[in-house]
């Protein structure tokens, strides 16, 4: 799988989940401009995996700006470095040298047709451009899945756009209209999803490096999130992605087509889902409504207790 990241408290989980689990294999990450700019993302994404002892795993840095948009970050909730509550050390290795979609064009393009899953955890940018430029590999994929957008719920930006379709609506458009074969993880499923109470010190207690990592990050991310919205735990919305990979039975959903809105100022970024198919329009991804996000979690855990 390739993983496409603007990290993020909820990227570092997935990016973790999938270093852990052994029925994949992280062939690499590209780092988008979303929570923070791109190259803090791609930092971030370096400290992730050196955290995880999976150094060899190789980090690029995409776009920083939005297609036709100028960039907005998500720093009041994901704090200055955008995984705020550790102490990070600097990464030991830069990110590689090359351009993030560039080199998801040619990894697509260089393995065999339908062995590659991509996890766009971020605003779509990088995947846009490289749908644009290489149209071929979205035939190639095996899939794609991603978090973003959500209509039940409404948006966590806007009363009606969910944060990484709103930074770049006319990328989400392009992946939504692409023919890919999609499944979305929404935040109509992860508001659903909160973590378990003293889920932090439940990581604390795996005694790891990865684990303290863990429980400061959670910690951070509750003090913002519960402040905002009143509740006593928060959704780990991206790490519910990379489940949906590994535990596709957990979750529930339906097959819908869905439209992105570009233009409207009042509801720019708006993910329209036609759940009960009105439009009579050939359904573009799935649609994940729920979750058992007890079970879930308990695996997540266990998946991070492998890491040193």
């Amino acid at each position: 799988m390739i993983i496409d990241t603007d990290p993020g408290h909820d990227d570092a989980f997935a990016i973790l989940l999938a270093l852990a689990s052994s029925n994949v294999t992280v062939l690499g990450l590209t780092a988008v401009a979303g929570n923070i700019p791109a190259r803090m993302a791609a930092e971030n994404a370096r400290r992730i995996v050196e955290l995880a002892g999976r150094a060899e795993v190789e980090v690029r840095t995409g776009a920083d700006l939005p297609l036709f948009r100028p960039a907005r970050h998500a720093h009041d909730i994901h704090g200055k470095t955008g995984i705020d509550g550790y102490d990070w050390a600097d990464p030991e290795a830069p990110p590689c040298g090359g351009y993030g979609p560039e080199w998801i064009i040619s990894t697509i393009r260089q393995h065999p047709p339908g062995t590659i899953t991509l996890l766009a955890l971020g605003p779509l940018t990088n995947i846009a451009q490289a749908f644009r430029r290489a149209p071929d590999i979205v035939a190639r994929l095996a899939g794609m899945v991603m978090m973003g957008g959500g209509f039940f719920e409404g948006g966590n930006v806007t009363p009606s756009a969910e944060f990484n379709i709103v930074v770049d609506p006319e990328a989400a458009s392009i992946v939504f209209r692409s023919g890919v074969r999609l499944t979305v993880l929404p935040i109509d499923c992860s508001n659903r999803a909160l973590m378990p109470g003293g889920w932090a010190d439940c990581c604390a207690a795996l005694g790891t490096r990865t684990g303290d990592a863990c429980a400061g990050m959670i910690r951070f991310f509750e003090r913002h999130g519960n402040a905002k919205y009143g509740t006593r735990t928060r959704p780990l919305h991206d790490v519910l992605a990379m489940a949906w990979i590994l535990w596709p039975e957990l979750f529930s959903g339906r097959a819908c087509h869905v439209g992105i809105e570009t233009s409207s100022p009042l509801t720019l970024g708006m993910t329209v889902v036609d759940w009960w198919h009105v439009l009579g329009k050939a359904p573009n991804c799935l649609w994940l409504r729920d979750c058992d996000h007890e079970t879930i979690y308990a695996r997540i855990l266990e998946c991070l207790s492998r890491l040193p």
